[in-house]
């Protein structure tokens, strides 16, 4: 054990930082001059050399710790921190970040003037107009844009110039070239410049420096397409679909999808299936399945037309469920996420999606329904079972729907109202369409009682349905409950404010409620939505009118000629609004232009024919009596206006021979015999006896009967005019009055008296009253109704009365 220890040596006690000062005798500078050697190298020739400052260095060639160079010593790194220095010893400051070299020099000044720069500024200048020509398009400025991409390719081509000039060829930017024609063709074809866009597509597929231009030839297809040009259109078509790689599947699909519309509007329908069965095979999509129909539709293949349906019902969506945006829990964080995606971007292209799948599937369903099968109610039975075993099985009902309205195309009502019956029971979406459909089709019957309780189920089923809301109110404006109708209106605007129904249907309630002012700032409200709906223009139109506005009362009918033209209701309106401010003239325009477009109307007939007999043209009236006699053959009136219009103008033998056939026709009538009378006396016919006896034995009738109804009854005022105006024995004073109408300003002239002159003038007047044709009418509200895809549809709401019902 001992013989591993041992035993420190007893030594003296020594200082313990003895051993430090010593050191390498060769580096002792104090003896120099006393070393000899060192002496001798000094006069030989190696002493003579520049002095140098570099230390000895190592064996690789690296300078020794601690040895000076470029007056840095190399640091000591094993045993002092990096950036230290012995620069003290030197009388330099401590600056390890080089703070004391000074600033750096300044950069050299860029040469504007140099070609290169010129060069860049150019190009910088050709990117921008491209963008400002995009930008501009996709503003919808289209002309800017093509201004921009014109200018765009004369900057490009004065780059390329300049580029030949200053380095060679392979040097030029081919990016920004295909970049500035094919934006420039793209503008060219917006602007509807086909030939052009055509010509700048050509110079890039032609051009071999540009790689992948042969794709272009699917735009200049397009073009061939709206030039319907069909041949060339899918010859392009072709051609590009032959230099696209088959990696680009999506993009092949498209171009197929193209050749397949072009054959559809060639008539080659086989064709058109070709592709769009080998589209359906490859990538289904609803675009393509629903052309596939079509086409099917074309040929009458039934089968084939189910066999699409199914293929286009089973189109994927690719779109997220309903569930994924309700909230699983109460976490606040998870129902922010929630809401916050609700109504993103990527969720209403998903609601579109979806709606556009409905619309097809909707479509395509009404258009081989009554095809695939012996009767269309088969066939829409048939697509029912299909959809219910779909992804879209709330299309199911729709379809039902769909059904009922086809039945009331086909008049059959019974069986609509059937169908729309079975939906009683069915969830409160269904129920409130079917209700409000029921609703409607029973108050277009005037069934108002019926009407009344299905408008009360379909808002009890949806209190938020605003054609529900509509309706109802409708029946109560039938029963005269106008207060109460407007409050239903109110609450369908508050559910729905783009209900133009109900806002129509307010503003007639406020006519009724003699409220012009609020009904007129409903129209005017209705007029900035609906900016040529006809009935909204007459309506602010009779609004200025009973507010005796004559002025803007025509400045709206004319703004409503100008929408309906050839509206005969309308032109006859605006006459007489302007007879009635005195003017004839505009008055015999629009009168003249209304008897153009509908002449069958007898109180424009009537107005005429007094225009052309207070303007002393009584030849010119006759045509318009003689038409008004063919309109009415049972009123002796208009007959004895074309042979009072012979005998005023001098045609006396016309006259007479017109009095002859009125009294064959119409033996009882007292003026007809009293003209023949006074004629036949004044030409000396011998038939004047004949008809002397006759009008004396009517009037002694007249006298008995009239001495009857004085003595006998006391309502014998309304039985005397009935036969009167049945016999037509007092046309002079005979009036087509109504109560909607209102008195001519023109007078006619009555019928001479039996001992009068046949020029005298008599101070009697006919009063030519007529009907206003768009006068005070009764207004039925509009009818609201569930509509769902297509607008002509009978579910949907209708627009209140006809402008101008008859």
């Amino acid at each position: 054990m001992m013989q591993n220890v041992h035993l420190a040596p007893e030594t003296d006690e020594d200082d313990l930082y003895s051993g430090y000062n010593d050191y390498n005798p060769t580096y002792d500078t104090e003896e120099l001059e006393n070393d000899t050697a060192f002496q001798q190298a000094v006069r030989t020739s190696h002493g003579r050399r520049p002095p140098s400052k570099t230390s000895l260095t190592s064996s690789l060639g690296r300078p020794m710790t601690g040895a000076i160079q470029d007056g840095v010593a190399r640091p000591m790194t094993a045993v002092r921190a990096a950036g230290f220095t012995k620069a003290a010893l030197r009388g330099s400051a401590f600056d390890p970040l080089g703070q004391s070299r000074g600033p750096a020099p300044p950069l050299e000044a860029k040469n504007e003037d140099s070609p290169e720069e010129k060069i860049r500024q150019l190009e910088k200048k050709v990117n921008e107009l491209v963008e400002e020509s995009c930008i501009a398009n996709s503003c919808g400025d289209l002309k800017l844009a093509l201004e921009k991409a014109k200018d765009a390719g004369r900057k490009e081509r004065v780059l390329v110039r300049q580029r030949e000039q200053v380095t060679t060829p392979e040097n030029i930017n081919l990016d920004l070239t295909y970049s500035v024609l094919f934006n420039l063709a793209s503008q060219y074809s917006a602007n509807e410049m086909y030939a052009e866009a055509l010509n700048t597509y050509q110079v890039i597929v032609k051009n071999k420096m540009f790689s992948n231009a042969g794709r272009l030839k699917v735009n200049m297809g397009n073009i061939y397409l709206k030039q319907r040009n069909y041949s060339k259109a899918i010859k392009f078509y072709r051609m590009a679909l032959d230099q696209i790689p088959s990696v680009h599947k999506e993009m092949r699909i498209k171009i197929m999808q193209n050749i397949g519309v072009t054959f559809i509007k060639t008539g080659q329908y086989s064709d058109a299936i070709n592709s769009f069965e080998h589209i359906m095979s490859m990538a289904p999509n609803l675009k393509a399945g629903f052309n596939l129909i079509l086409s099917y539709f074309a040929v009458g293949d039934r089968e084939k037309m189910k066999k699409a349906f199914q293929k286009l019902i089973a189109v994927p969506l690719e779109i997220d469920e309903d569930d994924k945006y309700i909230s699983p829990s109460d976490d606040p964080h998870t129902n922010l996420v929630i809401e916050a995606i609700k109504n993103d971007h990527l969720r209403q292209m998903e609601r579109e999606r979806k709606a556009m799948a409905e619309k097809y599937i909707m479509t395509a369903a009404k258009l081989i329904a009554p095809v695939i099968e012996t009767s269309f109610a088969i066939g829409y039975d048939w697509c029912v079972e299909v959809v219910k075993a779909s992804q879209y099985v709330e299309l199911a009902n729709d379809l039902e729907i769909n059904k009922a309205i086809t039945y009331l195309r086909q008049k059959d009502f019974n069986q609509a109202v059937e169908t729309l019956k079975m939906f009683e029971k069915k969830d409160s979406r269904v129920k409130s369409a079917a209700a409000t459909n029921l609703s409607f089709l029973y108050y277009l019957e005037n069934e108002f009682t019926q009407a009344n309780s299905y408008a009360d189920l379909a808002v009890n089923s949806d209190r938020y349905n605003p054609s529900a809301l509509t309706n109802k109110g409708n029946t109560v404006f039938a029963n005269g409950d106008y207060e109460k109708a407007a409050e239903f209106y109110k609450e369908a605007l508050r559910n729905d404010s783009s209900c133009t129904e109900a806002l129509y249907n307010i503003g007639l309630t406020y006519k009724k409620l003699n409220r012009l002012d609020e009904a007129l700032d409903c129209f005017l409200k209705l007029h900035a939505i609906l900016r040529n709906s006809a009935q909204v223009l007459y309506q602010i139109a009779n609004v200025y009118e009973i507010m005796e506005d004559p002025n803007q009362s025509i400045e709206w009918l004319m703004q409503l000629i100008s929408v309906v033209p050839t509206d005969s209701r309308a032109l006859s309106k605006l006459g007489e609004l302007y007879d009635n401010e005195g003017d004839k003239s505009q008055a015999f325009q629009y009168y003249y232009e209304s008897y153009r477009y509908f002449p069958s109307n007898i109180e424009v007939i009537e107005w005429l024919g007094a225009y052309y007999i207070d303007t002393q043209f009584c030849e010119k009236a006759i045509k318009y009596f003689e038409r008004a006699a063919l309109i009415q053959p049972t009123q002796v009136k208009w007959q004895l206006m074309v042979a009072s219009c012979y005998r005023r103008s001098g045609n006396y033998q016309k006259a007479l021979d017109t009095y002859k056939e009125i009294h064959r026709k119409f033996p009882e009538n007292v003026e007809c015999l009293r003209f023949l009378v006074r004629l036949c006396t004044d030409i000396g016919l011998k038939e004047v006896q004949e008809y002397a006896t006759k009008l004396k034995r009517l009037e002694k009738m007249k006298e008995i009967r009239e001495q009857r109804i004085k003595s006998g009854r006391d309502i014998s005022g309304s039985a005397r005019s009935k036969r009167e105006g049945s016999s037509g024995s007092d046309s002079g004073q005979n009036s087509s009055s109504s109560s909607k109408g209102e008195r001519l300003s023109v007078k006619l002239r009555s019928l001479p008296g039996t001992n009068e002159p046949y020029e005298s003038s008599s101070n009697k007047e006919i009063d030519a009253s007529y009907v206003d044709p768009l006068g005070p009418q009764t207004e039925r509200p509009k009818t609201a109704a569930k509509k769902r895809i297509e607008e002509d549809d009978f579910a949907d709401e209708e627009l209140g009365d006809d402008l101008l019902p008859e």
